[in-house]
């Protein structure tokens, strides 16, 4: 008999939670912010990133930085387009906290753009 109470209120409060999902533009600003602080985002800026030092102790990294060039000279990265895509990050990060997700993923294009091709 107790089964009929706990579960309603259990509904209600899993109701009352509301959703903690993440937006693909929340994932892509993970994806991008640890870009910047990558070691190839250091060798374009010179700087070391604000949380320390750089590592690549992924299995999934590449020893080296591929051979060659883009093909398109502008996806070239520079200090300057890495800071500027910080701070667009920061403007991308407020649009989605408030529910712009089309706002977010223009700015998350403007910061790709922005950041280059980094070694």
């Amino acid at each position: 008999m107790q089964i009929r109470y706990v579960l309603p209120a259990a509904l209600l409060m899993l109701g009352s939670a509301g959703p903690v999902l993440a937006s693909s533009c929340t994932d892509q600003i993970a994806t991008i912010e640890r870009r910047l602080d990558s070691t190839g985002a250091e060798k374009v800026t010179g700087k070391e990133p604000a949380g320390g030092p750089t590592t690549s102790n992924s299995d999934k990294a590449l020893d080296k930085p591929p051979a060659g060039k883009p093909t398109d000279p502008s996806t070239k990265a520079s200090a300057g387009g890495v800071a500027e895509a910080r701070d667009l990050i920061k403007k991308a990060r407020t649009q989605d906290k408030a529910g712009d997700t089309k706002g977010c993923e223009d700015t998350m294009t403007q910061v790709k753009e922005k950041a280059g091709a980094l070694p």
